[in-house]
């Protein structure tokens, strides 16, 4: 093997070359809660070490990774370079069938009406969602949420795009949303299902999740996905309880 020289090339990349060509890349991202994720793509694990020691050398901690947990190559290598598991995220696939889920007799509850996905308003859209977030922010904290919203370059959020979210109103005020991201011809994804916490345990996010599945069933969409922090006990049951089936698991891995 001929030496490996690592380079940083740019702010957010990293490559290790051998012989004139590039071996391996090592990349970081920030998140809008202001997180810094890294990935390393490398032929050899020698590469992997190599990238990890330079990038961990230049970057302030913590700093975080995500891996499929099956791949145990990959987190093997993650963990010698001092990284621990943070949380799981289990990823499910969701029947959109009413006759499946047994979603086709939910309502809404009394005075709650839903507004389909793209029809929702800005900016009282945007005002559930920032007290959802920080509802959450002030328990488990927005972190453990499998969801992300696009940030400008000075860290401010952008506009939500109504075209991803269905809402549920009550009394002219926004009190739930579901967020519907992906290819959602061929398989959207539910990336957030959340309700304010004075309007919990009413039976809105069920009836939010039975319009978006039974909408997709009438468009054809068979399936879809979801992704729920393995610490969510109600998202899960939540899930399950319509047939929801576990296809993968994603570790979240931290280095402090």
């Amino acid at each position: 093997m001929h030496e490996i020289v690592i380079a940083r090339v740019a702010e957010r990349q990293w490559h290790a070359v051998e012989d004139d060509r590039v071996v391996g890349r090592g990349d970081t991202s920030h998140r809008p809660d202001g997180r810094i994720f890294l990935s390393i793509d490398a032929w050899h694990d020698a590469v992997f070490d190599r990238l990890a020691d330079a990038m961990l050398a230049d970057l302030p901690r913590p700093l975080y990774t995500v891996v499929d947990e099956p791949d145990v190559d990959l987190t093997s290598c993650w963990q010698r370079a001092g990284f621990t598991t943070r949380r799981r995220e289990w990823e499910y696939v969701l029947p959109t069938d009413p006759r499946v889920t047994g979603l086709g007799s939910v309502l809404s509850p009394e005075g709650v009406t839903t507004v389909p996905v793209g029809a929702a308003r800005e900016d009282p859209l945007r005002e559930v969602y920032d007290a959802i977030r920080a509802e959450v922010d002030a328990t488990v904290g927005w972190e453990s949420m499998p969801v992300e919203v696009p940030v400008r370059p000075d860290g401010t959020p952008l506009p939500l795009d109504p075209s991803k979210y269905a809402v549920a109103v009550q009394a002219d005020r926004y009190v739930g949303l579901v967020r519907v991201t992906g290819r959602v011809a061929l398989q959207p994804r539910i990336g957030l299902l959340a309700v304010r916490s004075d309007q919990r345990r009413r039976g809105i996010a069920r009836s939010l999740l039975a319009h978006v599945l039974g909408a997709l069933h009438h468009s054809g969409v068979e399936t879809a996905s979801a992704e729920v922090n393995e610490s969510n006990e109600a998202a899960m049951a939540l899930f399950e309880g319509i047939g929801a089936r576990r296809v993968n698991s994603n570790l979240e891995l931290v280095l402090r």
